[in-house]
């Protein structure tokens, strides 16, 4: 297994809608393997393939985030291939402090649905459909928007996006 690297705002790339997977594959399983490691690297509690420069509609997410996890081996984590949120809680909520690996040294609060549905399909290819609250309905719209080209700072306000870009790009521009 390999640690990935985490492409970063503002890599265009991030923008891109990510096309649906045909083929459950062994570099497809590689893949996952390698994102499952480099999730609990940094650490995260879900990651898009989008985020490690893969332009597929492949998740994997921490099924314990928010949990305390004491011993190295509760580390495990769910693939979802071809995610799709079928429907949303009318009711929403703000996500305090919503963060990304991708959006580098911020967090901000998101309004998020309280409950998802979504549709995939698990390694085996078959199809799977749960719901999810709390903060696996977060994790679920989060990593869903990396594959349709949106990040969490698409859904604030513009002057606090703005602001983020601009501290942003400074940081770029310093580290040249």
């Amino acid at each position: 297994m390999a640690i990935l690297d985490i492409v970063t705002f503002p890599e265009p790339s991030l923008k891109n809608i990510s096309i649906p997977v045909e083929t459950i594959d062994e570099a497809l399983k590689r893949l996952i393997e390698n994102m499952g490691e480099t999730m609990f690297h940094e650490p995260g509690v879900g990651l898009a393939a989008p985020q490690v420069g893969i332009n597929r509609r492949v998740i994997i997410y921490d099924p314990h985030a928010g949990e305390e996890q004491t011993d190295p081996k509760d580390k495990t984590f769910t693939a979802l291939i071809n995610p799709e949120i079928l429907s949303k809680s009318k009711e929403t909520f703000i996500s305090e402090k919503e963060g990304c690996l991708s959006v580098v040294d911020y967090r901000a609060d998101v309004r998020r649905h309280a409950s998802v549905t979504v549709r995939a399909m698990n390694l085996d290819g078959e199809p799977i459909e749960f719901d999810a609250q709390g903060i696996m309905s977060v994790i679920m719209q989060h990593e869903i928007d990396h594959l349709d080209g949106i990040l969490f700072i698409d859904r604030i306000s513009a002057l606090k996006r703005a602001m983020y870009k601009k501290k942003r790009l400074k940081q770029l521009k310093n580290k040249k």
